[in-house]
Order: structure tokens, then C-alpha cells, then sequence
């Protein structure tokens, strides 16, 4: 399982590493042997490391990989998530807490686990999941990228690489909630809610270390943009050029072709 797995294509875009590979099965495999390889190696010199995971059909395989890995103390791991809809009822399948909790934490068990619960009013659940994000240095960031070029729920219209915040409430634009249904989420744009709570840019580029994990044709625009567009908020994405240590993971379907 912690074999390297080499991809079929590598480059570079300004820091950003882009590794591009045959399919979304071994593209998720290989960055969570990295990952894997990484909390290891972090886990030998920290007590406790933290940890960022995004919440969306396009981790599937990663978090597959990542599940069963052996040899982790998890025990040793924090972990935040970094999105949640507004008005969602606390069973709601399309929770994100719900979908990393099931799809990971339930499995492997971190001794810390913290959940944004938007149920809570929402300047005072920002204000605590932001003291939460604050009490210690995030090592690791594990995100996507939107359709629109959003990481996390940063959409253009509300996206802000200088953010006072970390974690705040914005409004969805409609790329992002059609998206939604796209991965089948939900049945109709009308079921996808408008209002989120999403960490900021600032607080994932914070990370020691970024895995960006993005499948799949429909985010080959959003790719393209983020390798290739000036570094702007119209394309949220493109700032993970400016990160020191990030690393991207493509299938072929995401790449295209130039």
C-alpha cells in the first residue's frame, strides 16, 4: 500500500507540483500513500499532528487508500473539517460531518475530531471553530477544487486571500450548488442549500502541507485555470501556486489535454 505510485505526467506551475495519472483510482491512491508517508514522518517528531479534510465525492479514493493504511496512531491526530451547509438537519446525509465521519473518522478513530456545527448561531460558531483552528499550527490540508475554482466554499463572488477570518457564512453561487447535483448529492438545485459555513483561504493556506485531489472531466476547466490563469480570486484555486509545499493530483480525465 506505501509503494510509491508514479504518475504519468508531472510538472510544475510556479511551487504548485501537478501530477497527473491514468485514472481517479490510482490518482487517489497516490496521494494518500503520500499523505500517508507524510503524517508518518511528522507523526516521528510531533506529538499531535492537525489535520484539514475536505468533504466530497472526489475524495472517495483518496480516503478509500488513507482508511486502511496501517500503522498510524490516530490516536495522535486532530482533525477539522472545512465546510458545512447552512440548514441542513443534523441527519442529513449530505452533511459533510456526516460524509467525513462515516467515510473516515468513525473507521479510524482520531483522538481529536472537531466538527463545525452549523446548527450553532453562526458569529458564535465561528468565533469557536476559529479559537479551535488558532490553538496550533495546521500541518496537513487535504482539499479539491470546485467546478467554479472554489477550494473549500471560497466561490469567486466571496473568495478573499487576505481574510481577516478563518472560518465565516457565505452565500453559494449557483456553479457550486449545481455541482452539488452534478456529484449526486442531491436530486435538484432547488434541494442544494444557499448559505455555508467554509474555512478561508488564508486558514487552508495556513497548512504546512496542501494535497489537492481533483477527478473527473467536468473539473478540467477549473484545472486548466488554476495551472494557467493569473493568480486571482476569479479563480480561487490559483493561489495554491503561491504555497510552498502543494501538491496536485490529477486523473487524465481532469488534466485534458493542452
Amino acid at each position: 500500500m506505501n509503494l510509491p505510485i508514479y504518475p504519468i505526467r508531472k510538472e510544475k506551475a510556479e511551487n504548485l507540483i501537478v501530477k497527473v495519472y491514468e485514472n481517479r483510482k490510482t490518482m487517489g491512491r497516490a496521494a494518500a500513500v503520500d499523505v500517508i508517508s507524510k503524517m508518518k514522518e511528522l507523526l516521528q517528531v510531533k506529538d499531535i499532528i492537525r489535520m484539514i479534510f475536505a468533504s466530497a465525492p472526489s475524495q472517495n479514493e483518496f480516503l478509500e487508500t488513507l482508511r486502511r493504511a496501517p500503522d498510524i496512531d490516530w490516536s495522535r491526530v486532530t482533525v477539522f473539517h472545512m465546510d458545512e451547509y447552512i440548514g441542513l438537519s443534523a441527519e442529513a446525509p449530505q452533511r459533510f460531518s456526516r460524509f467525513l465521519t462515516d467515510q473516515l473518522f468513525d473507521i479510524v478513530k482520531p483522538g481529536t475530531i472537531h466538527l463545525i456545527d452549523s446548527s450553532n448561531e453562526v458569529t458564535k460558531e465561528c468565533e469557536r471553530y476559529s479559537q479551535l483552528l488558532r490553538e496550533a499550527p495546521v500541518d496537513i490540508v487535504c482539499l479539491g477544487i470546485g467546478e467554479n475554482g472554489h477550494i473549500a466554499f471560497n466561490d469567486p463572488p466571496v473568495a478573499d486571500f487576505a481574510d481577516s477570518q478563518s472560518i465565516k457564512a457565505v452565500k453559494l453561487d449557483e456553479i457550486s450548488r449545481q455541482q452539488q447535483v452534478n456529484d449526486g448529492c442531491f436530486s435538484t438545485l432547488e434541494d442544494v442549500p444557499t448559505h455555508a459555513l467554509t474555512l478561508t483561504i488564508p486558514a487552508l493556506m495556513a497548512g504546512s502541507f496542501l494535497y489537492c485531489i481533483v477527478p473527473g472531466e467536468t473539473k478540467r476547466d477549473a484545472v486548466q485555470a488554476t495551472l494557467h490563469n493569473p493568480i486571482s480570486t476569479e479563480n480561487p484555486a490559483t493561489i495554491l501556486r503561491r504555497h510552498a509545499n502543494c501538491v496536485l493530483y490529477l486523473d487524465e480525465d481532469a488534466y485534458g489535454s493542452e
